[in-house]
């Protein structure tokens, strides 16, 4: 190929990074869609991280792994199969093979690919370099790039005063060099960058500066790479960006609306993959006012939540599945109290330990069900890495307006991954009016509560003439006394009930996508949001009877459901479990029919398998 081929212009491609968990993957891959980003491609990310801490070094289970899909239109999902792999040893290569297309080009570090490492990988190999060992017949499908990039990283920084393990970390920017060549990105961002980064280590600076460039330019000498693709910047709307995962969104949004609401944020947390992200962003906010404290254990967390609640505080606690089980006695304590409390669970693969760094939806009936005795509150679920500013701040508002605990239900496809968010104008965003205690003929009532929207009045501890008692046990209407009366429990619990209930009268009704009426309705929540909008433009091309209704607030769900529903010939329910949404709209919206596209293997959906599932609906 010609060094000054001219660029090959593409609509959208989607590149993945992986290596040991200790290449930098994932650097490389948030340095390459940040640079993306900057120059104007709609990017969405998928970090695949493993799950244990330090599995053996070059076996599978220690592989890590970051996908990005660029685009010059909407890009919502990472990807289904890679256009270009990075491939810095044999087991990345072997864990990611699958996921190339055919066609696609594999860049390997082969100073790696000793018969060691392959073995090490669970193959057999007989000589060094041995790619069929790991790829089989499947050799022949892809376009592959065998560069010696430990070779020519350690040849650029021979002169350097840097140690042998410094030397060997900077390798990813020699991959990184290559693929910004291949996709003809600048390297000033990441220059710019490292400078920042590595600002007190100026060694430092210079050796990733020069393996950058050395990769870039040895880009141009290999005659197997395609000539360079160029992805114009997408047509978006103007405003200022910034690049966000779900978790940072998630944070923002949290201290956006104590802001609104003229309240301290207070986050009371035990860290768990994949949600301890979130503690850490708030963490950096006390200049905001934000105050962060990392408890002992879970229980602990929830329960200085609802005491900094108590306080007169907007209280978070954050957790993932294992964390929201042992939250759910506090959970019930707040709900009975009646306290403004939000609860984020970033969902990932259970039970148990299960999958800590793997995605899943499997959380949805424990956080509408999972309280012992009559315990209901609200439970809203975000369904993209920016939007969990926007439910993060929703869920905040309902806690507030009606003394409630919220869920606020994401996962780790959501709070890993990451895309461009058009800042906010706060602004545009509804007040938030937190309920102040008042008091009745000069007497407080604890209980007592506004007509609209049954909230009880919220006292703050100094409030002269407003001194009450709180605990688990029931409360006496209007009083807050300790009641044991069984019609006094009738009258509570039907408050507690309706208070609910009733938000379905406040929250936004469910829209539909494509059609407005026809033959299949696609259904969704959460996080899948992405895969299932990007299978529906495509079925559209075929069909312009299919619509899409994907769900936010999950309990209670809009008023208009039914009436969305009755629209459609058929309904099928697409989440990552065995059925919960659809055994949940069966229970609350009965008398249709609930087909089911269900997967658990800690992924999210393919739009491919969507689109297959969809056809055969048809």
């Amino acid at each position: 190929m010609s060094i000054n081929a001219k660029p090959v212009e593409l609509e959208a491609v989607v590149v993945r990074f992986s290596g040991d968990s200790g290449d930098g993957m994932q650097l490389t891959g948030t340095q390459f869609s940040d640079t993306s980003a900057l120059l104007g491609n709609d990017v969405a990310t998928f970090p695949d991280y493993p799950a244990e801490i330090r599995a053996p070094q070059g076996t599978v289970g220690g592989v890590s792994g970051f996908q990005t899909h660029i685009g010059s239109t909407q890009v919502n999902t990472p990807g289904d199969y890679a256009d270009v792999l990075v491939a810095m040893n044999p087991a990345a290569l072997k864990a990611n093979a699958k996921w190339v297309k055919t066609g696609g080009t594999i860049i390997v570090d082969i100073d790696t690919f000793s018969v060691k490492n392959i073995e090490r990988a669970g193959c057999a190999a007989t000589v060094d370099g041995d790619l069929a060992a790991i790829l089989g017949d499947r050799i022949k499908e892809f376009n592959i790039i065998e560069a010696p990039i430990t070779q020519l990283t350690k040849e650029s920084l021979k002169d350097l005063p840097i140690d042998p393990k410094s030397v060997l970390r900077s390798k990813n920017m020699f991959a990184l060099g290559i693929v910004y060549w291949l996709f003809d990105k600048p390297l000033n961002f990441t220059e710019a960058y490292i400078e920042k980064k590595f600002k007190k280590k100026q060694v430092i600076v210079e050796a990733n500066k020069r393996v950058l460039s050395a990769g870039f330019n040895y880009a141009e000498t290999i005659e197997a790479l395609p000539a360079p693709i160029k992805i114009a910047p997408a047509n978006i709307k103007k405003g200022t960006y910034r690049s966000i995962t779900g978790n940072v969104a998630t944070a923002w949004g949290l201290t956006a609306a104590a802001e609104k609401a003229g309240l301290q944020l207070f986050c009371g947390s035990y860290p768990i993959t994949p949600a301890t992200d979130i503690l850490h962003e708030l963490s950096t906010l006390k200049s905001l006012g934000v105050k962060t404290f990392q408890a002992e254990d879970e229980i602990a967390g929830i329960c200085t939540a609802i005491g900094a609640s108590y306080a007169g505080n907007l209280g978070v606690t954050t957790t993932s599945g294992p964390g929201l089980s042992l939250k759910t006695e506090a959970a019930g304590l707040a709900l009975i109290v009646e306290m403004p409390l939000v609860i984020v669970n970033v969902q990932r693969g259970g039970p148990s330990t299960g999958l800590p760094t793997k995605t899943e939806q499997s959380d949805l009936l424990q956080a509408i069900h999972g309280r012992h005795g009559e315990s209901p509150l609200p439970v809203i679920a975000a369904s993209t890495p920016s939007n969990c500013f926007e439910f993060a701040f929703m869920a905040s508002k309902l806690a507030v307006e009606y003394m409630t605990p919220v869920i606020l239900l994401t996962d780790g496809f959501l709070g890993n991954g990451s895309e461009p968010m058009l800042i906010p104008d706060l602004d545009s965003y509804p007040s938030i009016t937190p309920r102040k205690a008042s008091l009745t003929n000069g007497k407080y009532l604890p209980y007592q509560r506004d007509n609209e929207t049954l909230a009880r009045g919220w006292a703050i501890p100094g409030m002269e003439g407003f001194e009450h008692r709180v605990g688990g046990l029931e409360k006496m209407d209007l009083t807050g006394t300790v009641s044991y009366v069984p019609e006094n429990h009738q009258v509570m619990s039907d408050y507690r009930r309706k208070k609910i209930q009733q938000l379905e009268n406040v929250i936004p009704a469910i829209e539909v996508e494509g059609a407005q009426e026809g033959d299949l309705l696609i259904v969704g929540w959460g996080g899948t949001y992405g895969h299932l909008v990007t299978a529906l433009r495509n079925i559209c091309k075929i069909s312009d009877k299919v619509g899409l209704a994907h769900f936010n607030y999950v309990f209670p769900l809009p008023k208009n459901t039914r009436e969305v529903f009755s629209r459609f010939k058929k309904i099928v329910v697409c989440e990552l479990n065995f059925g919960q949404f659809a055994d949940h709209l069966r229970a609350q919206i009965p008398g249709f029919e609930y087909l089911q596209f269900n997967k658990l293997q800690g992924l999210p959906f393919t739009v491919k398998e969507l689109e297959e599932h969809f056809k055969q609906i048809l």
